[in-house]
């Protein structure tokens, strides 16, 4: 995917970041690769910009229910302990959003993803996880689609 209005040196302006789950006119919405965290989601705003105040008040809004829907999905299907929303843009300063299905088992409970692992993942709990994601990926794209449009 290329977004519209772009850096050619910004990761998210070149590539989806992920597996694309869904893409609409203003934002897409990937699968992140993490092996501990296979039920980790970003929400990608299309045109480059770095915080989320440089957004409209309407695409404000209509990111937060992007979010929510996002959130819903993972909740109905995974039933996760909690839900982590993370908007740090450090490393890439383009507007994006980490939503996060966590476990008190998985591997950096209770710390954030991105702190030392606590304790080995669990194999076996990982791969039952990653079997259920196309279930979330089809219940996200259609909650999407109904209410954005999009692919």
């Amino acid at each position: 995917m290329q977004a519209t209005t772009g850096k050619p040196d910004c990761p998210l302006c070149r590539d989806d970041g992920g597996l694309r789950i869904w893409r609409g006119d203003a934002f897409r919405v990937i699968r992140a690769d993490d092996p501990d965290h296979p039920a980790f989601y970003r929400l990608v705003w299309g045109a480059h910009v770095a915080e989320f105040g440089d957004l409209s008040a309407l695409d404000r809004a209509g990111c937060v229910d992007a979010l929510v829907l996002i959130e819903q999905a993972l909740r109905a299907i995974l039933q996760p302990t909690k839900i982590n929303l993370a908007a740090l843009g450090n490393v890439v300063p383009h507007l994006h959003w980490h939503v996060i299905a966590r476990w008190e088992d998985d591997a950096h409970w209770p710390q954030p993803v991105w702190a030392p692992r606590q304790r080995p993942g669990d194999a076996r709990r990982l791969d039952a996880l990653r079997s259920r994601l196309p279930a979330v990926d089809e219940d996200l794209r259609r909650r999407l689609m109904a209410r954005f449009g999009g692919e």
